[in-house]
Parts: structure tokens; C-alpha cells; sequence
């Protein structure tokens, strides 16, 4: 028996792996994110399998479903929205089942980060305007920031910010950061990237906050910052440049 732990994706039912879908329809218990996995993604569930939506359990009855399915000899699919890599709560459920010596394995998926940057139709990595992008959120009740991962240390080095879970202080967000990066930088709020009613909101660290107070949105919302999201002035890569020498390209070729 094993837990097979999915990125379910975005949102999109199309963007799961299949990988994903095949595990998803090899295991008769299936526990989804039901706040945030789409219902579409569990058409792959085998007949007659166990499906039971963790969003109003605890870590306390997630864990006993999965002791239930070992006790059964039954594997699991345990869906998660995006990537389980980041804000998946992931860590928590392999540290119990590694105490309760049951096995798991980890199916990435597509982040949200990664559909926000298609929805705005960008690249969040240009030549000489920013090569580094950092996933982030800010501090809420559900846990503190670490003293050096405040945006005040995090926007200090002008690299692209995906900051998620956090529209709900989109104000003050944008007050703390546009001293670092001037009234002007771009911002892009992405709402519920890949799902049929996505919403992109852009405009700058001045105008951001008044923009989307216009038009509210909750939770599933991704924040973008960067120079990246509206420069058109920067050098091509060197990676298809004709003078550039490289291994799988002779000079000149």
C-alpha cells in the first residue's frame, strides 16, 4: 500500500500530468483539496473508489484515512492544488506517515505561478532585466514569516516576486514594496489561473490595490511584481543567438 501524493495542477482539469491520472485511477481511496481541486480531475477515480474531500478535516482525520487504507492494503491518491513543493501543507502529512511507516511517493504538478505567467502571456525570466524569481507569501494567522523572508528583505533584491496568498492584504503589500521598486513597477494579480472564470488584473504598485478593490477577489489569487511583466527593451538570449558559441551549435550555424 502506498499514498501517492498528486499535483492536481492549476485548476484545469487538462493540466494534470498523466502520470497524475493514471495513479489517480489506479488507487480505490482518493482524498482531494475539495476547496481548490476542480471535481473533473476525480472523473479519473476508479469505480466504485472512496473519495473524501479534506478540506473540512484536520491533519488528525487526513492521517486516519490513510491508516484506514493501509490497514485495507489499499493505495491512495492524495490530490493537492498546484505543485505540492510549495504551501501544499505536504510536509506535515509524509512526516506522520514516515513515523507510521507508510510508504508514499510525490507526482509534481503544474504550479500556479507557472499559469499566471501564461494567462499573462510573459516569460518571468529576461536577459539583463531579471533572471531570478521568488515564490513567496506574507505573514497571516495561519503562520509568521521568517525575520529574513520579509518582502522588505525579499524585494531588496529587485528580483521577480510570485506572492501567494496574500490579496487580502494587496494594500499594504503594495505600500511595503514600492519603495523598493518605484511607483511605477508592474503588477499583475492573476485570480484562480487556468479555471474558467481566471481574471488577470495589471497595473503598477501605485494603482494595484484601487484596481482591484474595483473588483474584489478572494483567496486564489496570485500576485506578480517585477520590471519583467511589461519590458519589451531587452537583449535576446544568447541561447539562439547565431554569434554564440555553444555545445549543440557550431559558431556561426
Amino acid at each position: 500500500m502506498t499514498v501517492h501524493f498528486i499535483g492536481a495542477g492549476p485548476g484545469a482539469p487538462d493540466l494534470l500530468t498523466i502520470r497524475g491520472r493514471d495513479l489517480i485511477a489506479a488507487c480505490p481511496v482518493c482524498l482531494y483539496a475539495g476547496s481548490l481541486v476542480p471535481r473533473e480531475i476525480l472523473a479519473h477515480a476508479p469505480p466504485g473508489a472512496r473519495i473524501v474531500d479534506t478540506a473540512p478535516m484536520t491533519l488528525d482525520t487526513i492521517v486516519a484515512e490513510f491508516e484506514r487504507a493501509h490497514a485495507a492494503g489499499q493505495d491512495v491518491a492524495r490530490l493537492h492544488s498546484g505543485d505540492l513543493s510549495v504551501y501544499s501543507a505536504l510536509g506535515e502529512q509524509t512526516r506522520r506517515l514516515r513515523a507510521l511507516g507508510i510508504p508514499y511517493t510525490i507526482t509534481p504538478g503544474v504550479p500556479a505561478f507557472a499559469a499566471a505567467a501564461a494567462a499573462l502571456g510573459r516569460e518571468l525570466t529576461l536577459p539583463e532585466v531579471g533572471q531570478t524569481v521568488i515564490l513567496t507569501r506574507t505573514e497571516g494567522r495561519a503562520s509568521a514569516m521568517p525575520a529574513n523572508e520579509t518582502l522588505e528583505v525579499l524585494g531588496a533584491s529587485g528580483a521577480t516576486l510570485a506572492i501567494h496568498l496574500s490579496i487580502h492584504v494587496l494594500d499594504r503589500m503594495a505600500e511595503r514594496l514600492l519603495p523598493l521598486y518605484g511607483a511605477d513597477c508592474p503588477v499583475a494579480v492573476v485570480y484562480r489561473a487556468s479555471w474558467p472564470d481566471e481574471r488577470v488584473v495589471t497595473g503598477t504598485l501605485a494603482t494595484i490595490a484601487g484596481q482591484v478593490a474595483a473588483a474584489p477577489m478572494e483567496r486564489t489569487a496570485l500576485i506578480l511584481v517585477g520590471p519583467v511583466l511589461e519590458s519589451g527593451d531587452f537583449r535576446c538570449s544568447a541561447l539562439y543567438d547565431g554569434s554564440h558559441l555553444r555545445r549543440y551549435r557550431g559558431l556561426g550555424s
